[in-house]
């Protein structure tokens, strides 16, 4: 079943009642919200839930994380990267997204919307009117108020009597801190102190865990006496019982005071990041002071310990750190306390802007897809760091969003880093190399959008920085945005003159330089476009080769796209076919969208000549799903409509309409995720 639930992280006790409750709901109505106070476990059940093989759905099941997320104008483009559509239309992103899921029957989980209730209310609102397949469940610490919303809201766990859930969960976490502690709860008489360690804490899961991590290092007895001293404090201030966000919220006050002093200062300063991270980013950004860098990664343990920060391992990834939403925002007021905010933001802009730079060589590069992967982890990470840069350093924040280039551009996020880049070029410089970079990023975006006369443009006023620069590489890129700005609407014999190799000779520049390479893309598909086959054939197999040697596979997937035009212009459609197949799995293993639609287009169309018509079709319907996921179909671009169209003509010329509307359709359920 297609979807992106994350893994189960924490432990997960009780909750029969809601969860079937849940389950019920979720098959019987359409927007179902679970609300609660901070700590409660909103985010746990809706997991579970959701991962229940009840809940399965022909589309998938979808989880969207918006505790990360600050800016409510990115929900969209958040929800609509996370379902698989990466946005590349003209068209707005919220009327693209509903038109993307009206025929769609799928599982939509929005994980943490009290920061976001609005916007959340009106996206959903619309996915809800457009799409009659769509479930939707919210966890918030509010209800949205939506009409037909369902609220459910999930209480603390039962904390009375010796078998209770809240004793349970009190003993797995005590036990995970030490498994010698098994034995205090099976003697009555500590078992009982145990209960009512869970009572004072109201049952609240956070707070159970945050007591139970502290068995490491104490005693039941003792956890009970310092746990009663807090809370004494507190009981003698209020006439009624404490409401359950003031008991977590004294939980987690009452955890802060037992840590070390240096691990209270690490977790203010951890509460600048939003999502995960790694230890790399926390040395950078936490040290200083009383706390120094070689001690972070230890003290950070220290935290993990005692359940105020997660980690997490995934295989071929190292470990990722994050703090739950209350216990980030007591952090942040922490931070505050201490007068850091302001510098610890700077600290953790600036690394971030520094990992782009290191990126941005790296794109084209044997560690290309280890840095997709890492820059797609640090996601969350990027936009924060590029909000404070555009507030604090607008040049620093215009030389990040254009390192960034690729990663809008070829990583699903064309959206979300024009909007960035057209930021960031309003308020930083208007001259010098991160202008013209970040002139040129955004024209790739625009060029995806099917913008192509913004794209011309800007490829010229990109050019006419570059020429101030005095560096050909620039010049380079400069060129390659002009070309293709050119010929996506028929002007090849243009795209030539100005990318080809008399042009690219005329610039200098090193041949495995990024703009060189790029204008060798450019120069194979004009060359295709004019019949030009055997001189398109000669550019694409040096830009292979070039590719080869740096360890380059985006770029290098492309030329084999044209080599596969070639040889299917030239004939030879056994080589097209299987130029194509290694065409998309080059684009596979980096996500490239419009790569992998493009490559189904053109593996259909060789083996429709090759007289296979059901698999063509299938491969076209195939297409069409990945092409749907883009938002433009074939870009607008005549040369590879008429590709398409010319696979699809030969598939049903071999095996009929009808036959080829069922291939066609069974191509369409082909999962994207």
């Amino acid at each position: 079943m297609p979807g992106n639930l994350p893994p189960e992280t924490a432990s997960f006790v009780g909750r029969e009642r809601e969860l079937g409750l849940l389950s019920d709901l979720l098959r019987e109505r359409r927007l179902v919200t679970l609300t609660g106070v901070g700590g409660v476990g909103k985010s746990r059940l809706a997991l579970r839930a959701a991962a229940d093989a009840r809940q399965r759905r022909p589309d998938g099941v979808w989880w969207v994380e918006l505790s990360p997320l600050r800016d409510a104008e990115l929900l969209t483009a958040t929800v609509a990267y996370a379902v698989g559509l990466a946005h590349q239309s003209r068209r707005p992103l919220d009327e693209e997204l509903c038109a993307w899921m009206a025929d769609k029957e799928m599982l939509l989980v929005l994980d943490t919307c009290e920061h976001l209730v609005a916007a959340c209310r009106h996206l959903v609102g619309e996915l809800l009117q457009s799409a009659p397949g769509l479930t939707v469940l919210i966890t918030s610490r509010e209800p949205l108020s939506c009409p037909g919303e369902n609220v459910l809201e999930v209480s603390p766990l039962p904390s009375d009597g010796p078998d209770s859930d809240a004793l349970a969960l009190f003993r797995a976490r005590a036990l995970a801190a030490t498994p010698s502690s098994g034995a205090v709860f099976d003697d009555p008489a500590r078992a009982a102190l145990a209960a009512d360690i869970c009572r004072r804490l109201d049952g609240i899961p956070l707070a159970l865990e945050l007591a139970g991590a502290r068995m490491r290092l104490w005693t039941l007895e003792q956890v009970a006496q310092r746990l009663e001293g807090r809370f004494d404090l507190l009981a003698a201030a209020a006439t009624a019982r404490l409401p359950r966000h003031q008991t977590m919220r004294t939980a987690i006050g009452w955890s802060h005071e037992l840590c070390e002093p240096v691990e209270r200062l690490l977790w203010a300063r951890l509460s600048v990041f939003t999502g995960d991270f790694d230890v790399a980013a926390a040395r950078a950004v936490c040290s200083g002071g009383p706390l120094p860098a070689a001690r972070v990664e230890r003290v950070l343990a220290g935290l993990v310990a005692k359940s105020v920060v997660r980690c997490t391992r995934e295989r071929g990834a190292g470990a990722r750190y994050r703090l739950l939403d209350t216990i980030r925002e007591y952090g942040q007021d922490w931070l505050a306390e201490l007068g850091e905010e302001r510098i610890v933001a700077d600290r953790h802009a600036h690394w971030y802007a520094a990992l782009s730079k290191a990126a941005d060589p790296g794109w084209l590069g044997p560690g290309q897809v280890d840095w997709y992967r890492r820059m797609t982890a640090e996601h969350a990470q990027l936009r924060t760091a590029l909000e404070h840069l555009l507030r604090s350093d607008p040049t620093a924040a215009l030389e990040t969003a254009g390192a960034l280039w690729f990663f809008w551009f070829s990583c699903g996020h064309v959206l979300e880093g024009r909007a960035f880049l057209e930021r960031a070029l309003r308020a930083g410089p208007r001259s010098g190399a991160a202008y013209a970079q970040a002139l040129w990023a955004l024209g790739l975006t625009t060029l995806l959008q099917g913008e192509l006369a913004t794209a011309e443009e800007l490829g010229t006023r990109c050019t006419d920085a570059a020429a101030a620069l005095a560096d050909p590489e620039p010049e380079l890129r400069a060129a390659y945005l002009h070309a293709v700005s050119v010929m996506m609407p028929g002007d090849s014999v243009r795209a030539l003159a100005l990318a080809g190799p008399r042009a690219r000779g005329g610039h200098g520049g090193r041949p495995t330089g990024v703009g060189w390479l790029l204008c060798r893309l450019a120069t194979g598909y004009a060359l295709c476009d004019l019949g030009r086959f055997e001189e398109a054939e000669l550019e694409a197999r040096g830009l292979r080769e070039s590719c080869a040697e740096l360890g380059e596979r985006w770029l290098r997937a492309y030329a084999d796209y044209i080599l596969a035009v070639a040889a299917f212009g030239l004939g030879h459609y056994a080589e097209a076919a299987r130029h194509a197949r290694a065409m998309l799995s080059g684009k596979r293993l980096l996500g490239d969208r419009f790569g992998i639609a493009l490559g189904l287009d053109l593996l259909a169309a060789s083996v429709a000549a090759m007289g296979d018509g059901e698999l063509a079709a299938r491969l076209l319907g195939t297409g069409h799903a990945w092409w749907r996921t883009v938002g433009r179909p074939q870009m607008g671009s005549p040369s590879l409509t008429a590709l398409r169209d010319h696979g699809e003509r030969r598939a049903r010329a071999a095996i009929g309409d009808e036959a080829y509307e069922s291939a066609f359709l069974g191509g369409t359920a082909a999962s994207t995720g």
